[in-house]
């Protein structure tokens, strides 16, 4: 078996990264995105949920997330962590994916019905949840164009 070759654009030069066969990499993407108001759902239950979500993340979230509208659908990956709706008792399944938004740890929360197109949200919403209220502390507003790195 022979090298694999990953070359990444650098602004003005590239970069080019040779791995070995059976070398793991994973290619970072970055999801960009539209700023988009949201029904504020959300800010009930990771309130509600602060320390079930704190125990699956790490992080105390600010209750609220931050809606961001793509150009098409993303499906999380399969192995994400998850917040079961009979860990709390509850009605709604939540996947939760870290990523990183301005540098910042977040993570991205989907429930099993916006998953599946039977809730709020169609696919193209990715729901941002971090320990700052996002909008506010990047002075976010409506229709602004950010950018999510998936870790």
């Amino acid at each position: 078996m022979g090298r694999a070759y990953y070359i990444k654009n650098n602004t003005d030069n590239f970069t080019v990264k040779i791995f070995e066969p059976g070398q793991e990499f994973r290619l970072n993407r970055t999801l960009n995105g539209k700023v988009v108001s949201g029904q504020g759902d959300f800010s009930y239950w990771i309130e509600k949920l602060s320390v079930y979500y704190e125990s699956k993340t790490g992080m105390r979230f600010f209750p609220g997330t931050l809606n961001i509208q793509l150009d098409e659908p993303y499906d999380l990956p399969a192995n994400v962590m998850r917040l079961e709706k009979e860990e709390y008792g509850g009605s709604v399944s939540v996947s939760i994916q870290e990523c990183s938004i301005f540098g910042r740890k977040a993570f991205i929360l989907r429930t099993d019905g916006n998953a599946s197109d039977n809730g709020d949200h169609p696919r193209t919403i990715i729901e941002i949840a971090t320990d700052v209220k996002l909008r506010e502390y990047y002075s976010l507003k409506d229709d602004d164009v950010v950018g999510v790195k998936l870790n």
